[in-house]
C-alpha cells in the first residue's frame, strides 16, 4: 500500500506541472486515485481473510506437529508439515505456498511452523501493486513441566478378592501406557513402582549393600558387649545376623549368635563347658583348681605353711626358740638378781635377806640383817612376725564359638525403617525420605533397611526409570499375599523418588519446572507393620499407631512439596479413611472405589491430568 501511495503521488505532482489537456482528461485521471483506493480496501480485506485462515492451519499443524516431533525426523516434520497445513488451508487465491518448521527442545519441547503465500492483486494493478505477500507463524510449547511419578500398589492378601489384583495390573498398564504417550524426550517423564505389603522387597540381589542393616560390627558400634570377663557377646539379639548364621564350634547353637557366643567353645579345664562357669574358675596356687573367689582366702605363710592370714598374721619367731609363736612371752625375756625368778612379777615380788640364814623378813630384821627386794634385768629376745603371701588366680582361659551371619536365604524383604524395639522418635526415620546414614554412629542403625525374612515377599521394587518393558513385566508379575502396612510403602515410594540408599534419582534440569507426585492405592486398612498389631485384627490400638506413623509421613510428604493422590478400594465394607482422606494433597486427590472395575477408570483420570499438553502461541 505504500508503494501504491508514493506512485499515485509522483503521478499526482507530474499531472500538477502539465500545462495542456482537457476537461474530459482531466476528469479520468481524476479517477485512478479513486478507484485505486477502493479496489486496494478490497484487496486488502481479502488478504487479510488469507492470512486468518493460514493463522488457523498454522495452529493446527503446530498441535498435530507436536504429538510426533520427538519420533520424527526433519525430513519428516517438513514434509508432514507441508501436508498438514495444505490440507488444512484451502485458498485458491494464495499461491506460491512455502511452509518451514523448526523443531527444539531446549528449556521443554517447542515446534515453530512459518508459512508464506502470494495473494495477487485484483484491483490495485492499476497503481503498479500486483501481488499481496501473506506471511504466518504458529509456535507450539509444551513439556516444560517434568513428571517423576512413584506408584505405591498394594499387593496384600486381599487383593485376591473380588478381582483386584488383575484389575489392578489392568488399570496401571494403562497408566503407564498414558504416561509413556506423554513423552517427547528421554527425561520427560520418570516412574517408579513400589508393591507393598507388611514389607516390601528391595531384591536380593542388593544383600552386600551398605545401606542394609544386618546386625554386624561395623555396623553397630554397641554391637559387642562384655557378658563376663573376657566374654564377648552379641547385644542386637533379634537382627538378622543374630538369627540367621552358623556356630562353628558347636553345631547345636546353629542360627543362634548369642547363644553361639556364650554357651559353644572350649576350655582349658575340660570340666568347664560354658563360657561363664569356665572363665568363673582356673588355676589357685594354694589349692589347685578353684573358683578365684575361693582362692582370693588362700595364701601361704612363712611360718606353718598354709594357713588363714588372720592365724599368720599372729605368728613368728622368737631369738630365743622357747618363745617361738609367743610374740608376748619373747618380748618379756630377761633375768632376776634373786635366782629361780624368770618372769618380772615374780622377781619384783621376791626378797633376799643379806644374811642368808634368816628367809623371812621379822628375823632378818631383828639380827641385823636387810630385807633386799629382787631386781629384774630385761633382756628381751628379737621377735620375726610371720609373712602372708597372696595365693594368685589363674583364670581358665575360653575359645568362643565361632559364628558366621548368612545373607544366602534373605529374599529381599525389608521392615520399617527404626530400632527392633521401635521407631526412631529423634529422627523417624520411617517417616521421612532422608537417606541411609552409615557413618553416623546414632544413625547407621535406625537409618538403614532391615531384613527380615517375610514369606509372603512381593515383587521387588524399580526405582524411577522409563524402562516401560520393565515396569510392564513387574506389573503382570504381582501376585496378592501378607498383611498391610501402607506406611511402609509410602516411605519407600517417597525414597524413590528423592533418592539414597536404594534409589539412584536422575538429576533435576534447570531448564525445567518437576511435578513430583506418588500415587497410593489400597484395599484395606492397616493391620501391621515391624513394631504393632497382629496382621489380621482390624481397629485396635496397634493398628491406630501405625496409622500415626503414616500420618507423619503423608505431613512430611505434603510439606516436600510432593503431590499425593490416594486410592481406597473398599469392596469389604470397611470404614472409609480418613487417614487415605487427610494423606491426599487435597480433597479432590482422594478416591474412594467400592468396585474392581472402578480401578481403570480412576487411574485414567489421574493420568489424563498429569498428562496435559500447555500451548503456548
Amino acid at each position: 500500500m505504500m508503494f501504491a501511495w508514493k506512485k499515485l503521488c509522483h503521478t499526482l505532482s507530474a499531472f500538477r506541472a502539465a500545462r495542456g489537456g482537457n476537461v474530459a482528461i482531466t476528469f479520468a485521471i481524476a479517477t485512478l486515485p479513486i478507484l485505486g483506493f477502493v479496489g486496494a480496501a478490497v484487496d486488502y480485506s481479502r488478504a487479510n481473510s488469507v492470512k486468518a485462515a493460514m493463522q488457523t492451519a498454522l495452529d493446527s499443524t503446530a498441535l498435530m506437529l507436536a504429538k510426533e516431533a520427538a519420533t520424527d525426523t526433519e525430513d519428516q516434520l517438513r514434509a508432514n508439515a507441508l501436508k498438514y497445513f495444505t490440507a488444512l488451508f484451502v485458498r485458491p487465491e494464495a499461491r506460491d505456498i512455502q511452509v518451514t518448521v523448526n523443531y527444539t527442545t531446549e528449556g521443554g519441547s517447542k515446534i515453530v511452523v512459518n508459512a508464506t503465500a502470494q495473494m495477487p492483486a485484483d484491483f490495485t494493478k492499476i497503481i503498479g501493486y500486483d501481488n499481496f505477500n501473506v506471511v504466518a507463524s504458529s509456535t507450539s510449547k509444551w513439556g516444560t513441566s517434568r513428571l517423576r511419578v512413584a506408584l505405591v500398589l498394594d499387593n496384600t492378601g486381599s487383593m485376591a478378592d473380588a478381582g483386584k489384583i488383575g484389575a489392578l495390573k489392568t488399570a496401571t498398564q494403562g497408566l503407564l501406557t498414558q504416561l509413556q504417550g506423554a513423552v517427547t524426550q528421554s527425561g520427560d517423564v520418570y516412574v517408579s513402582i513400589i508393591p507393598f505389603v507388611k514389607d516390601v522387597n528391595m531384591s536380593p540381589t542388593n544383600a552386600s549393600a551398605d545401606w542394609i542393616y544386618w546386625g554386624s560390627p561395623s555396623q553397630d558400634a554397641n554391637y559387642y558387649s562384655i557378658i563376663s570377663p573376657g566374654q564377648p557377646g552379641a547385644a542386637d539379639s533379634t537382627s538378622w545376623e543374630a538369627s540367621h548364621g552358623s556356630c562353628q564350634t558347636n553345631h547345636t547353637y546353629d542360627n543362634n549368635r548369642y547363644n553361639c557366643l556364650t554357651r559353644s567353645g572350649t576350655c582349658s579345664d575340660p570340666g568347664f563347658s560354658r563360657a561363664s562357669t569356665c572363665i568363673a574358675n582356673g588355676v589357685c596356687s594354694v589349692g589347685g583348681s578353684m573358683s578365684q573367689s575361693t582362692c582370693n582366702n588362700n595364701g601361704t605363710c612363712s611360718i606353718g605353711g598354709a594357713m588363714s592370714q588372720t592365724s599368720c598374721n599372729s605368728n613368728g619367731t622368737c631369738s630365743v626358740s622357747t618363745f617361738n609363736n609367743n610374740q608376748s612371752g619373747c618380748n618379756s625375756i630377761g633375768t632376776c638378781s634373786i635366782s629361780g625368778h624368770n618372769s618380772q612379777s615374780n622377781c619384783q615380788s621376791a626378797h633376799v635377806c643379806t644374811k642368808p640364814q634368816y628367809t623371812s623378813k621379822t628375823p632378818c630384821q631383828n639380827n641385823g640383817g636387810t630385807w633386799v627386794a629382787g631386781v629384774w634385768t630385761s633382756t628381751p629376745g628379737t621377735w620375726t612376725a610371720a609373712t602372708w603371701t597372696q595365693a594368685t588366680f589363674t583364670p581358665n582361659t575360653y575359645a568362643v564359638g565361632t559364628y558366621s551371619g548368612s545373607h544366602s536365604t534373605w529374599n529381599g524383604c525389608v521392615v520399617d525403617r527404626g530400632f527392633s524395639s521401635g521407631p526412631d522418635t529423634t529422627y523417624n526415620f520411617d517417616t521421612t525420605a532422608d537417606p541411609p546414614d552409615t557413618t553416623t554412629v546414632d544413625k547407621k542403625v535406625s537409618s538403614l533397611y532391615a531384613p527380615e525374612a517375610y514369606s509372603p515377599c512381593p515383587q521387588a521394587v524399580k526405582g524411577l526409570s522409563y524402562d516401560w518393558a520393565g515396569m510392564n513385566t513387574l506389573v503382570n508379575n504381582m501376585s496378592p499375599g501378607g498383611s498391610t502396612n501402607q506406611a511402609i510403602g509410602l516411605q519407600v515410594g517417597w525414597q524413590s523418588l528423592a533418592g539414597g540408599g536404594p534409589f539412584s534419582v536422575p538429576a533435576f534440569d534447570p531448564l525445567y519446572n518437576y511435578t513430583q507426585v506418588i500415587i497410593l492405592l489400597t484395599d484395606g486398612l492397616n493391620t501391621q507393620d515391624r513394631w504393632y498389631g497382629d496382621g489380621s485384627s482390624l481397629g485396635t490400638t496397634q493398628d491406630a499407631m501405625i496409622d500415626a506413623r503414616e500420618a507423619l509421613t503423608c505431613a512430611n510428604a505434603k510439606a516436600a512439596g510432593i503431590v499425593l493422590y490416594t486410592i481406597q478400594v473398599n469392596t469389604g465394607g470397611d470404614p472409609t479413611s480418613t487417614l487415605l482422606q487427610n494423606c491426599a494433597s487435597s480433597s479432590d486427590k482422594f478416591y474412594l472405589l467400592t468396585s474392581a472395575g472402578q480401578m481403570t477408570a480412576t487411574f485414567n483420570e489421574i493420568g489424563t491430568n498429569l498428562t496435559k499438553l500447555r500451548v503456548a502461541q
